[in-house]
């Protein structure tokens, strides 16, 4: 038997459903990639992949259950079906259950169409430039390691409801390593992209030759707060972890750092002292994302009950000010306020702002440069503060010039509290979260400067 389309699958699922209700989606995954390693790439490849999700929903006189099976390739369809509709009837009542939707919400896609797909073929600028970036740092004596890759997934949902919906995701990445050849320096740049026509191999390469160079004095300092720069990076790294805590419930319930002391949420108060605008856009240029949900199991931000539910554009911190949290439609019910979801990307802004990087350097008298974070793990969930450690270069700035290296920081802050300390904020510009990149690639944010960060002791990292 030939092998099944997305969309027959999806149908013949739906077919065979003797449940109360039934979400199917299949996702049509393509992947290419190059690693290198020492100034030589290493390797290449492409992988293709599908997987097949079966949401049930049994209503066994107590209340709607959910029970969710997922598989990869093209599975019998029959057992597909009775092993969903058995998780639910194991499940027992869902408490976030509420009738599924039936109204297509915009940018519902082409059905009908074919997936979409990516090859090798999409580094043929790429590679070019990136082997003439290897000779470049054989002639300085630097060795330049990290991987590309890009992929295409198609998502096709359908719902015993009637809605039949289809997405297209792009994604790419780009991570550039460099270190001298005795490994005492190492450096980062990184960039996520939707097709690698926007990627200059020349400019992250410069980046990574700029702060290699910088990198040869280095300076000890000691634990304590130092006026800081924070590059658009590490900033999206912090905003994420603050966006994936947005959970209204949550906040509701007294559990998170959005909960207002006494009872309810802080909506409405006031987390930043700039005019700053946390916020996401499933049309947002570059960053371009489905416009309704897939959900395949239920969590605080997400219902399988809310399949297909829109994700329009919304401010989550608007000039300030916190405006929004993620509500499912259960729990909006519940609240007698409006659902909200969440959007899988990104974006800090401030109005007017058009400092770049290099700018707040030279406005700098003395204080430290980041490069990234890593290793953020979470203290305390009621004041959302994070520790994690410095990586790839942290610079020591004096009279508006960077001076030299510092070694690595401990850290521990809370992104909602720093919120309200950054003083100034730059150019948002399109970034790669360092942490969180295997997770989340749309984010564009500014460089900011924090006047006290929290250095809270001295890491051997090197």
């Amino acid at each position: 038997m030939s092998r099944l389309t997305a969309q027959q699958l999806v149908e013949q699922v739906l077919a065979a459903s003797t449940a109360d209700g039934c979400v199917a989606y299949v996702v049509e995954s393509t992947e290419a990639n190059l690693r290198w390693a020492s100034n030589s790439l290493t390797t290449n490849g492409a992988m293709r992949s599908r997987q097949v999700v079966v949401v049930s929903f049994v209503d066994g006189g107590g209340g709607m259950a959910a029970g969710t099976v997922a598989r990869t390739g093209t599975p019998d369809v029959a057992a597909l079906v009775a092993a969903s509709e058995q998780a639910a009837r194991d499940a027992g009542p869902a408490e976030d259950a509420v009738p599924l939707l039936s109204e297509p919400p915009p940018g519902a896609g082409d059905w009908d169409a074919d997936p979409a797909e990516t090859s090798i073929e999409v580094f043929a600028e790429f590679a070019p430039a990136l082997g003439e970036a290897f000779g470049g740092a054989r002639d300085r004596g630097d060795l330049l390691f990290g991987y590309a890759e890009h992929s295409l997934t198609t998502t096709y949902l359908g719902t015993s409801t009637g809605l039949r919906l289809r997405h297209d995701q792009p994604s790419g990445r780009v991570e550039l390593n460099g270190k001298s050849t005795d490994f005492s320096r190492s450096v980062w740049a990184g960039v996520g992209t939707r097709d690698f026509r926007d990627v200059s191999v020349p400019d992250l390469a410069a980046d990574v030759e700029r702060k290699l160079g910088w990198s040869q004095r280095r300076v000890d300092l000691p634990a304590g707060r130092y006026e800081t720069l924070l590059p658009p990076s590490a900033v999206s790294d912090l905003m994420l972890y603050a966006y994936w805590t947005m959970e209204a419930r949550d906040a509701d319930e007294g559990r998170n750092v959005f909960a207002r002391t006494g009872g309810g949420n802080r909506i409405g108060d006031r987390l930043a002292q700039l005019p700053l605008t946390l916020r996401s856009d499933p049309a947002e240029p570059g960053l371009e994302t489905a416009a309704f949900q897939v959900v395949g199991s239920s969590s605080g931000a997400a219902s399988v009950f809310d399949n297909g539910m829109a994700t329009p554009a919304v401010d989550w911190i608007r000039d300030g000010v916190l405006t929004n949290l993620v509500r499912p439609r259960a729990w909006a019910l519940r609240t007698t306020a409006p659902a909200v979801a969440a959007v899988d990307n990104l974006v800090l802004e401030a109005p007017d702002a058009t400092a770049t990087q290099d700018e707040m350097v030279a406005a700098t008298d003395r204080g430290l440069l980041l490069t990234t974070l890593w290793y953020i793990r979470e203290v305390d969930p009621q004041t959302l503060l994070l520790t994690g450690l410095t990586r790839d270069g942290v610079f020591l700035v004096e009279g508006g010039e960077v001076t030299g290296a510092v070694n690595n920081f401990r850290w521990n802050e809370s992104p909602v509290d720093l919120l309200g300390r950054i003083s100034q904020a730059g150019r948002t510009e399109r970034t790669l979260p360092r942490e969180w990149n295997d997770w989340f690639t749309r984010a564009a944010m500014p460089p900011v400067r924090v006047p006290d960060f929290n250095m809270s002791s001295v890491s051997p990292a090197s």
